[in-house]
């Protein structure tokens, strides 16, 4: 693909970094941003620097925030001894909006997974189990893919929290398996979590 702009190449070029974005999708996104008012391709940059500058990680739960402890952590509504535990942003925001958790979460940041070279140590499991150490959680609700490395994250932490007296579950598998939770129903998601079932069972017949 020639340019015939070193301006535009580079812009392109910056835009096809993103996931799913090819170069050709990537220069007709440029495009569609130079034939726009000046102001909304200034206003897209300060947003994406702002956020990439102010942006915070809740101290208890590991979401993104605006603030040192997020909107949901210091919820006082909140079911405070309860915690699902996702691996990122966008399983929270997929439960949040099905209206039926009402509990705290806890953001990995991933899932084990050898082959992408992320290991145990790699993600917020530490604090994780240190949270259901604490006294203060009953239970532990684990919502992770359907994957193999969501089955085996799941498995290494069951067995990290062994001798810890606390309800671990997992939610019911209306998601099916390899399906990712930010794309599944919001009818689905939330009867799986409503019908959850203890971890240990989960994992003998899986």
């Amino acid at each position: 693909m020639e340019f015939s702009s070193k301006l535009l190449e580079n812009a392109v070029y910056e835009m096809s970094q993103l996931p799913g974005i090819g170069k050709r999708t990537a220069l007709r996104l440029v495009l569609h941003l130079l034939r726009q008012p000046e102001s909304q391709t200034i206003n897209l940059a300060s947003a994406l620097t702002t956020l990439r500058k102010d942006i915070k990680f809740c101290k208890k739960c590991h979401s993104i925030s605006d603030l040192e402890i997020c909107h949901i952590c210091s919820n006082p509504n909140r079911v405070q001894d309860t915690i699902c535990v996702v691996e990122d942003i966008r399983d929270v925001m997929a439960i949040e909006s099905t209206s039926q958790y009402r509990g705290l979460y806890h953001v990995l940041g991933g899932k084990i997974s050898p082959l992408d070279g992320v290991g145990p140590h790699d993600l917020a499991i530490a604090s994780l189990v240190e949270r259901a150490k604490s006294g203060e959680v009953s239970e532990l609700i684990f919502a992770l893919s359907a994957t193999m490395e969501g089955d085996t994250t799941n498995f290494y932490i069951y067995k990290l929290l062994k001798e810890v007296t606390i309800r671990t579950s997992t939610i019911a598998r209306g998601i099916g398996v390899n399906d990712e939770l930010e794309y599944a129903d919001e009818v689905t998601l939330g009867r799986s979590i409503i019908n959850r079932i203890p971890l240990e069972q989960a994992l003998k017949s899986s």
